[in-house]
């Protein structure tokens, strides 16, 4: 996060609206996808032309433009002067540290969402910034990368039986959204497993390496709430129909989306309630072995002090101590200390200090 946003310096003294890319994902291309659809017919051309994709346009038909790859300010600066898209919104479309929201303008809306996804073996939670803009007759989706997340979105478009191909564009909108949405319980059921690895080994023998991981997750949790919490109040505004390019009939799968979208919250402040709670346990476990490392040495430097005492008193070197000149002196010390250990041990024993 702290190398994304050192990158703002670069547009240090630049006027609003500049085209630089601010972001980690960088590609020297972008791979374009237009799907042009009605109920009856269905056509899908890819390209890494922005002019050329233009010509694939049927105004006839809903179009959806997929374009993957977004720091090529070339590409942006040309779909967005076709569409007449203000060039703030085209900023904030390469800036990809957006939190998610909703922007009306009036014949179109600029909608931000953020993808999850896992790297490392599944052990680190990263995000992608999805953008889309949604028109009366088409949809522009931007991303970051390259992820199949989409791919069942563009199979039911191929499939003339399904609604979507019966619907307008906010419809598309609603299936690329929920299709985000239930990425969001694929990762948040990955994290789950995990948590419960970690309370497994929190109860069997909870290691410097455990609570490594129990803040790694913590952190993974922090930054997954900023990137899902937002997005409930866009698609709340969704559903209420504060834009006239929602129709009354795509609302009600809002609200479902809108479900979803706190379901999963939920999921993550229970997560981040688990952990806290697993973070208490574990430094509670620390401070009770602690405790009993403690108790057992200060158990033997207790026996040892009356043993010291003996040992100091019969090493003073006067003449005429009665016991230095006795035959059987030291076996007679010797058996004092053992009494006196012993007697310590059976009275600790008796108060269950150990």
């Amino acid at each position: 996060m702290t190398k994304l946003l050192s990158k703002r310096s670069l547009k240090a003294g630049l006027p609003p609206g500049s085209l630089v890319h601010l972001g980690n994902n960088v590609r020297e291309k972008a791979d374009i996808t237009i799907i042009n659809y009605n109920e009856t017919d269905f056509r899908l051309n890819k390209t890494e032309e922005a002019g050329e994709c233009l010509s694939y346009i049927d105004p006839s038909m809903v179009t959806w433009i997929n374009v993957e790859g977004i720091s090529d300010a070339g590409v942006i600066e040309t779909i967005g002067r076709h569409f007449d898209l203000h060039p703030l919104l085209l900023e904030d479309i390469m800036n990809t540290d957006q939190r998610p929201k909703m922007e009306d303008y009036g014949d179109h809306l600029f909608i931000v969402v953020r993808t999850l996804l896992l790297e490392n073996g599944g052990s680190r939670v990263v995000t992608d910034q999805v953008s889309f803009v949604l028109g009366r007759q088409y949809v522009i989706s931007f991303q970051e990368r390259q992820n199949d997340l989409f791919k069942p979105i563009e199979a039911r478009l191929g499939n003339g039986k399904w609604r979507i191909r019966k619907m307008g564009a906010d419809y598309l909108v609603y299936s690329l959204i929920d299709a985000i949405v239930d990425n969001y319980f694929a990762i948040l059921e990955k994290l789950g497993e995990h948590i419960e690895v970690l309370e497994s080994q929190l109860v069997a023998s909870p290691i410097p390496e455990t609570l490594r991981s129990i803040q790694a997750m913590k952190r993974d949790l922090i930054f997954l709430r900023k990137s899902v919490w937002p997005l409930r109040e866009v698609v709340s505004g969704m559903e209420r129909g504060e834009s006239d390019l929602i129709e009354a009939s795509s609302r009600v799968y809002f609200r479902d989306v809108f479900d979803h979208t706190v379901h999963a919250i939920d999921t993550v402040e229970t997560f981040r309630d688990m952990l806290s709670g697993m973070l208490d346990i574990y430094l509670s476990s620390a401070s009770n072995r602690l405790n009993e490392v403690m108790k057992v040495l200060t158990i033997i430097a207790t026996i040892f002090i009356p043993l010291t005492f003996i040992v100091g008193l019969y090493g003073m070197n006067f003449k005429y101590m009665p016991e230095t000149q006795w035959v059987f002196g030291y076996p007679a010390a010797v058996l004092l200390m053992i009494i006196v250990a012993l007697s310590m041990v059976r009275f600790f024993k008796k108060k269950k200090w150990f």
